[in-house]
């Protein structure tokens, strides 16, 4: 298929990427965007270490990242429905790329936060768009494309980016500016190539008053929308676990002080969570979250019990099968909402979904760094541990309810 046949601006008059070759690149940006999010990771025991910071600014330097993101969402995450997905992803490359130059020359926290406010503006603008561009350009004889790409490609970007920062951290030379120079190196061939994509949606009014800060889900698809709150906010709770205190747990309560270790730690939840997306990419929402629930709520117990009374194998043991849950929550929450949001709606729909999403990622991972000054690391990683296996039996309730109502209605509809 030519560009032309997808594009909904007006002719081309340069060479456009095909829509398979937009759709790849568009899933590259998700992982690579991603890939920097969690890139810092490993790096923060390297910052607290050189600046002698506490726990408690460890998580504000976590935080901020998130408040930027958040704010981003609520501002532009419905924009590109109004003025097309170029023009935005052009936009968040470009503060992206920023982010890097302000983390190449930081000298201390305060730039160090700026950074990360960049950063965390930039990806929330990014990954709604990003989301629904996929939903765009996804092959006609693979609908289901979309979702599973964007349930493995963001889980997959947080892996290979804590995991390549934590090895280049670890062997490679300058480890507090090494990995920031190949990100600002990669954003640049991505502008290159959003430059060369077409355009996936057509302009439409009401851009400024997209910019308002309000979070809505129409109203025919509440109830399914509604009913995976449960499962995102255990799920992503979990995530906030891991890349805020992770790498601190590993070195200070395991005694594990590699740098390679830190992104371990983060790899074990989210390359399980990335195989499992794309293994049970045809399994029926419905299951895959319930699936999630329970394995969520098993795994995160049995590594809350590995790091409070050993033996440190149950604790890797029990990080996998969360990892697992992980993937499997990611891919039914975000696949229900490819298949049941109009083109118009996406943008809206996705920036809603990573509000709570990251919501659960940075709330309690700020008042466990609170906690962690005040108890101690271990207690408030068993603690953190328990509050995510409660959520995740409630998002099983939850789904218990909602297939109770499904059958409920199906007399009705008979």
């Amino acid at each position: 298929m030519s560009s032309i046949d997808v594009s909904v601006g007006p002719p081309a008059t340069t060479a456009r990427l095909s829509q398979a070759g937009t759709f790849a690149v568009v899933a590259a940006l998700v992982v690579l965007f991603m890939a920097a999010a969690g890139a810092p990771t490993p790096l923060y025991v390297v910052y607290q270490k050189n600046w002698g910071f506490s726990a408690t600014t460890l998580t504000v330097v976590f935080a901020v990242y998130v408040a930027g993101l958040l704010a981003s969402l609520l501002v532009v995450g419905g924009l590109s429905d109004h003025v097309g997905r170029r023009p935005v992803l052009a936009a968040a490359i470009a503060l992206e790329a920023t982010s890097f130059v302000l983390f190449l020359v930081a000298g201390g926290v305060p730039m160090l936060l700026v950074a990360r406010v960049l950063q965390g503006l930039a990806t929330g603008a990014a990954i709604t768009t990003l989301s629904a561009a996929l939903v765009d350009s996804v092959p006609a004889h693979r609908p289901g494309r979309a979702g599973v790409v964007n349930s493995v490609a963001p889980v997959s970007g947080l892996a290979v980016g804590a995991l390549g920062a934590g090895a280049l951290v670890e062997y490679a030379p300058a480890p507090t500016h090494l990995v920031y120079a190949v990100f600002l190196a990669l954003f640049v061939l991505g502008g290159i190539a959003v430059a060369a994509m077409p355009e996936t949606s057509a302009r439409r009014s009401g851009a400024v008053g997209s910019l308002r800060p309000v979070l809505a889900v129409p109203a025919r698809i509440r109830i399914e929308v509604l009913a995976l709150v449960p499962i995102l906010l255990a799920s992503w709770s979990l995530g906030g676990l891991f890349f805020s205190l992770g790498p601190s747990v590993a070195a200070d309560v395991l005694g594990l002080h590699n740098h390679l270790v830190g992104g371990l730690v983060v790899g074990l939840l989210c390359v399980p969570g990335a195989l499992t997306s794309l293994l049970l990419r045809s399994w029926p929402v419905e299951r895959l979250v319930v699936v999630a629930a329970l394995l969520l709520a098993v795994g995160t117990a049995s590594a809350v019990v590995g790091v409070d009374a050993g033996p440190a194998v149950l604790g890797v043991v029990g990080t996998v099968v969360a990892g697992i849950g992980f993937g499997a929550a990611a891919l039914g929450t975000f696949g229900t909402y490819a298949r049941i949001a109009a083109p118009h709606e996406r943008g809206a729909l996705f920036a809603v979904a990573y509000t709570i999403s990251y919501l659960a990622f940075s709330v309690p991972a700020v008042a466990a760094g609170l906690a962690t000054t005040a108890v101690g690391l271990r207690p408030t990683t068993v603690g953190y541990g328990i509050v995510v296996v409660a959520l995740g039996i409630v998002a099983l309730v939850a789904q218990w309810l909602v297939a109770a109502r499904r059958r409920a209605a199906r007399p009705a509809l008979s």
